[in-house]
């Protein structure tokens, strides 16, 4: 288990030359569906009541159910607390974005002839995550160092051949050595030692996210007869990530000699174009009932980019303050995310009010990455012992009184982890209210969720630090504007 654990660790201990890990894999393969308030407000489990344009990047079937077409626009503030608890040390981190969760517009034609009633098509924009965070860690650690793990990497290595700014070690081993972080053992060329050659630090990480996944889509849709609604959805995700990492080590009581702090700032943003397909339907054998099914093809990210540096400071008694930033690496990469099955249920009570449920059924295991010059091998093996199987479940109900519609919803996203490696579930709560002003309307959605887990702030086969237990409180304000054209 403990291999296994090490592969979770944020980004891997050291940015090698290629940078990709499982926590990638996963961070882009997850998605917590946002698009209009009325459908945060109710869960997001609207795929079998349809009429509203996030069933685009859910049911598509649901854009069946329109009969007049509709443009809509969904502004939100978002907000998360993550609170880091660190060897009994305490911490809290804050960010606050301003951003849009969707853009939609519904064309709706009404078929003259037939059994075929409506056809409908849409275009516009569904927010699928977001990456936006700020996570602060802090505490003493009497164990060991993350330098431990650079001389770990180092010993074994004549020295000439770390010694390069451009070679394998360009991102760790080489700034540490320029740095004396690490040196060599007098009368040894690949044995080293550090400036901490025993534990008692104060560790801190400061981790700053912004980013989201933003899905693009086309959608068409068609009417049987009031009873059979089927749908399609060609997507087009867009991933934009950006994270920077600040790792220091200080000698706050003064009992390490020669040697002050150092730290290490990383710096990583990735971009990527995916394309999906998303087939569903609706059946409605009798008048307040809706069962539907959906099926999402994975998601091919043919365009990924990650460019990433890291610039090391080192604050020894022997040498003036310094620091070195590395090169700047780039790779380009190919990401294909799991398949999805939804199954959606609706009881409708005339028109007074409505319960809705979605199930949804992801394989994280089967998520891969691959490129035209690297196998990715050990990546995608570590991808399949780290992640298993989900079941998800969105839940909400609606109910309405003259003009005003109230509404409320959860959600539940199990953990994405194999053998409990670590806790991951995803819990949110969700109220809303929305006004009819006739051919348009005004909802509004606030949803709370939250999510424990650890994390390692690096690791290795011999060296790791005790776990960081996070605990994530997030908050959506989202307002939507509705028109009928």
């Amino acid at each position: 288990m403990k291999r296994s654990i090490i592969i979770l660790g944020l980004l891997a201990t050291t940015i090698s030359l290629i940078s990709q890990t499982v926590d990638d894999v996963l961070r882009y393969s997850q998605q917590y569906y946002q698009g209009t308030a009325r459908n945060m407000a109710m869960g997001g489990s609207f795929g079998a009541l349809g009429s509203d344009f996030s069933v685009t990047s859910t049911n598509p079937a649901g854009m069946a159910l329109y009969r007049s077409s509709e443009i809509s626009i969904t502004p939100e503030v978002s907000a998360l607390r993550v609170s880091s608890s660190y060897n009994n040390s305490y911490s809290e981190g804050d960010r606050t974005i301003f951003d849009l969760s969707n853009l939609g517009y519904v064309s709706a034609k009404k078929l003259r002839n037939g059994k075929w009633k409506y056809f409908q098509f849409g275009v516009g924009m569904n927010r699928l995550n977001n990456y936006n965070s700020n996570i602060n860690i802090q505490g003493t650690n009497l164990e060991n160092s993350r330098l431990d793990i650079y001389k770990e990497q180092a010993d074994g290595n004549n020295y000439s051949s770390i010694d390069d700014p451009n070679g394998n070690y360009a991102f760790d081993l080489y700034p540490a050595w320029y740095l004396y972080l690490i040196d060599t053992v007098p009368g040894y060329e690949d044995f080293y030692y550090t400036p901490v050659p025993y534990a008692g630090t104060l560790q801190s990480e400061t981790i700053r996210t912004r980013g989201s996944t933003n899905e693009w889509l086309m959608s068409f849709s068609a009417n049987y007869d009031d009873k059979l609604f089927i749908g399609a959805t060609v997507g087009l995700p867009y991933i934009r990530y950006f994270r920077e990492s600040i790792y220091s080590e200080f000698d706050e009581a003064d009992t390490i000699p020669y040697f002050k702090s150092w730290s290490v700032n990383e710096n990583l943003t990735t971009t990527g174009w995916g394309i999906n397909l998303k087939l569903g339907l609706i059946y409605q054998p009798i008048e307040w009932i809706r069962v539907g099914a959906a099926f999402h093809t994975p998601t091919y990210y043919w365009s990924m980019q990650d460019t990433w540096y890291t610039t090391h400071y080192a604050d020894l008694e022997w040498t003036p303050q310094a620091s070195i930033s590395s090169i700047t690496g780039n790779y380009n990469y190919n990401l294909s995310t799991p398949m999805r099955f939804l199954g959606d249920f609706a009881l409708l009570f005339n028109k007074f009010g409505s319960f809705s449920a979605e199930y949804e059924f992801t394989d994280y295991s089967t998520a891969r990455l691959s490129s035209r010059d690297y196998g990715f091998g050990n990546e995608n093996s570590a991808v399949r012992d780290s992640y298993a199987a989900t079941h998800n479940l969105r839940l909400g109900t609606e109910w309405r009184l003259n003009q005003f519609s109230f509404r409320g919803g959860y959600a539940l996203y199990s953990s994405p982890y194999a053998k409990d490696l670590n806790d991951g579930k995803r819990q949110s709560f969700s109220l809303g209210l929305g006004y009819s002003f006739g051919y348009s309307s005004i909802d509004f959605a606030y949803v709370r969720w939250i999510k424990n887990e650890d994390y390692y702030m690096y690791s290795s086969e011999n060296f790791q630090p005790n776990a960081t237990s996070q605990a994530y409180t997030g908050q959506h304000f989202a307002l939507t504007f509705r028109t009928r054209l």
